[in-house]
């Protein structure tokens, strides 16, 4: 029996035949599960701007008149910061937006003035005191009181608990400081209290020398509770199976709130954190000025309550144009920093990398 090329004797196909054609089907699989090259049109499964804008018209229609408001409330407004670099007078036209062309131009002028003003840093130094002690003092209070308010097993207990703590918020400053004037004032319940049984009374509220402890008190009092909102929102996305997998290690309270509570929160912490840094320099308008008057500008100045001041009782709108603007600017650099030692440290922050 004669054998052809390639065959065996005994009717096995030789290893070549069989591995050739296997080789061939598990490239073209190869093949097709690779991602296609763009062309022309776009990446192959791209939707079209056309096809997504007739799928979202609804969605588009709903934002649009949030993104009117945003853009004339928000964005249309800094074009006046133009008048930073002019000796801005609105009465050198009929009406102030006409006296932006009439006005003449001094280039930094603002600026170098604002550097030479003492009053400017004396409100500079009160504002970076004041961001520093509500970041070591207020920050932190908020997330103890979300682990408090987690830890309450009854809901009933906790929805109360939640109700008291967020009451506050809604309260206008006005009233705040009233609520600490009728109590910690020189006419207030405290101080008639200790008068009345043979103590000399205090007034905490004209005490200058604690008003950046007053003003923290007063704001914890207020926002504490409203601020829980987040970082309860956060601990109810915990599983519970992680807390019950702690506790058949041997997890106590204390080590299943380090380890798994507070992981947990991390991401929300770095993001809140991350937009109080950006908003240091701005901690506060209508709370301090409504006591500007009863500790002295001194204790009391800030930056905002500088820019109200030589803005609009002053008149001198370019300067205050430029404090405002060097402030901004100082507030998009300090984002910008936090949310990289954020990413530095491995959380999103803001946005992404």
């Amino acid at each position: 029996m004669s054998l052809t090329a390639g065959s065996r004797p005994d009717g096995a196909r030789p290893p070549a035949a069989v591995e050739e054609p296997t080789a061939a089907v598990a490239a073209a699989t190869v093949k097709d599960r690779m991602p296609r090259k763009a062309g022309k049109a776009g990446r192959a499964g791209k939707v079209p701007f056309r096809i997504r804008l007739r799928r979202d018209r609804t969605l588009i229609l709903m934002t649009l008149p949030v993104t009117f408001l945003l853009l004339l409330f928000n964005y249309v407004p800094l074009l006046g910061n133009v008048v930073a670099f002019q000796d801005y007078d609105p009465y050198v036209s009929s009406n102030g937006i006409t006296a932006i062309f009439h006005s003449p131009w001094v280039g930094v002028e603002q600026f170098s003035r604002m550097l030479d003003d003492p009053l400017f840093w004396s409100a500079t130094e009160n504002t970076i005191v004041l961001f520093l002690l509500q970041l070591v003092l207020f920050f932190p209070v908020p997330i103890a009181l979300a682990l408090v308010i987690n830890s309450v097993i009854r809901p009933r207990v906790r929805a109360v608990a939640q109700a008291i703590m967020y009451l506050p918020h809604f309260f206008s400053w006005v009233l705040v400081v009233t609520v600490f004037q009728q109590i910690l004032g020189g006419a207030g319940i405290i101080a008639q209290t200790l008068e009345k049984h043979g103590w000399s009374g205090f007034d905490l509220m004209t005490d200058a020398g604690l008003f950046k402890y007053l003003v923290i008190a007063q704001a914890v009092w207020k926002d504490a509770g409203w601020g829980i909102i987040v970082f309860l929102a956060a601990l109810s996305a915990v599983s519970t199976d992680l807390y019950e997998a702690a506790a058949m290690d041997g997890a106590g309270r204390w080590r299943r709130m380090w380890h798994v509570t507070l992981p947990a929160l991390r991401p929300v912490i770095a993001l809140l954190l991350v937009l109080r840094v950006g908003d240091a320099l701005s901690v506060g308008f209508e709370q301090f000025l409504l006591q500007r008057y009863a500790v002295g500008a001194g204790a009391s100045e800030v930056l905002d309550t500088y820019v109200w001041n030589i803005g609009i009782q002053n008149g001198d709108f370019s300067y205050a144009a430029a404090v405002g603007l060097v402030k901004g600017v100082i507030g998009v650099c300090l984002v910008l920093g936090a949310n990289k030692v954020a990413h530095l440290l491995g959380e999103q922050g803001v946005y992404k990398k």
